[in-house]
């Protein structure tokens, strides 16, 4: 069957795009060639993106006054805003609880229970639950990873391999937590709801968690004692407050203004201030302020593409490739190809919940083509992106891991064996159940 595009005007729209990319890349590898600490987060997305909607607007046929209309629309759609509030209320609930104390607290809580001979895969348990918790794989690095390295030093384990497993256990959160940049953009894009996505990646990450921990069990050394800090139970529970309030099935705008509210109370009980939680509210605003810009951005840049028939264009070339496949299965194929998608987009962006965003319309193309549900692409998309950004050695993640720990962040990268687990079970499960898709 004949596309029905005009090739030539697609392959064009797609252009902006492969400029911001570049630049993003680009900047990011020249500055790692110069030894710049952090080089693929120097140049800000929502700026790296600027030109490329210039270019948009030079190459689309229309008036200026056209241009922006459309540019408004996408922008302004529906899914785009809704994903920006939920990325500001996210921000704000993750602010709170952690400024009361409640990072600390989950952390001290998990390694208090841990025994001696269980100390890896319960280090990737802690990981896990705070990163689920807290919504965001760096936050739960930052606050775990000095701790993971003292406890290396102190017990002769491997720093790498200790890195590796705390981002294993960080990246298990950031694809599985309600709250995360990553599941909010996956949801919105393939329009789903989050407990639907939330069941649906269970399936997958939880074998693949599974998986890891007994490996993480053979390669713990001797038993070795680790001393804990006393904490407070309370503020453990606005984590599972929201978590609870997600799976019920709640509005996800209410289980996050309630978890801003319980958090809050939980504070309320000991040293935490009304005048704290206000700034704290208005930090978490904040610290969404890259990823709410660049939503709104390439949400208006996808609009560009879309009318142009990019989307299409790039649809019909994945299935393309994968055609062999679709002569087995085209669920299969399809399935395979989303995968393919938003890794080959974080590979060249270097961040999970951007290149879900960049790629989400065309996910969606491929699994309505596909009739595959929104919770299984939604899934699939996080999962990949989630994959990715965990084995890169140049992703912040390993970065960030390999400053702390002292050690190069490809050692961090290579010895984040949950990532590897999970994408081969992701494969797994497409395969053999790709009748539920």
């Amino acid at each position: 069957m004949q596309p029905s595009f005009n090739k030539n005007k697609a392959i064009l729209s797609l252009l902006p795009l492969l400029t911001f990319v570049a630049l993003f890349l680009g900047s990011g590898l020249y500055l790692q060639s110069q030894g710049v600490d952090y080089a693929f987060y120097q140049l800000p997305a929502p700026v790296a993106i600027l030109p490329a909607i210039m270019l948009a607007f030079i190459l689309n046929k229309g008036t200026v006054n056209q241009c922006v209309e459309t540019f408004i629309k996408g922008a302004g759609h529906n899914n785009i805003i809704t994903m920006c509030l939920i990325y500001l209320l996210a921000g704000a609930f993750s602010a709170v609880a952690s400024a009361t104390g409640g990072v600390d607290a989950v952390v001290n809580a998990g390694l208090s229970l841990i025994p001696p001979s269980l100390l890896l895969p319960g280090l990737f348990l802690i990981a896990a639950v705070v990163s689920t918790a807290m919504g965001t794989s760096m936050g739960t690095i930052g606050a775990i990873g000095p701790i993971a390295y003292a406890v290396s030093i102190k017990t002769g384990i491997d720093p790498a391999l200790m890195a590796g497993t705390i981002v294993s256990g960080a990246m298990f959160g950031d694809n599985l937590s309600i709250i995360s940049d990553t599941t909010i953009a996956a949801t919105r894009t393939q329009g789903c709801e989050m407990k639907d996505k939330f069941k649906e990646n269970l399936k997958i990450a939880v074998p693949a968690a599974i998986l890891t921990i007994a490996l993480l069990f053979y390669l713990t050394p001797a038993a070795q004692v680790v001393e804990t800090k006393d904490y407070d139970i309370w503020l453990v529970l606005p984590y599972a407050f929201i978590l609870v309030l997600a799976v019920a099935g709640l509005n996800v705008f209410v289980v996050l203004f309630s978890g801003i509210i319980f958090a809050a109370l939980m504070g309320f009980t000991g040293s935490y201030e009304g005048a704290s939680f206000v700034k704290d509210i208005y930090k978490g605003f904040t610290d969404m302020q890259e990823i709410f810009l660049l939503s709104m951005f390439i949400g208006g840049l996808s609009e560009f593409i879309r009318i142009n028939g990019g989307l299409d264009y790039i649809a019909q070339k994945i299935q393309a490739i994968t055609k062999i496949i679709a002569k087995w299965h085209r669920k299969v194929a399809d399935q395979l190809g989303i995968a393919a998608l938003v890794l080959t987009s974080n590979v060249c962006i270097a961040n999970n919940t951007v290149s879900i965003i960049v790629a989400g319309p065309i996910a969606k193309k491929l699994a309505d083509d596909g009739e595959i549900s929104g919770k299984r692409s939604a899934s699939l998309l996080d999962i990949f992106a989630c994959v990715t950004q965990g084995s890169l050695p140049y992703g912040a993640q390993a970065l960030l891991l390999g400053a702390t720990f002292k050690i190069s962040p490809w050692e961090v990268s290579t010895s984040s064996y949950y990532c590897f687990i999970l994408a081969f079970t992701a494969i797994a499960v497409i395969c053999l159940r790709r009748n539920k898709a």
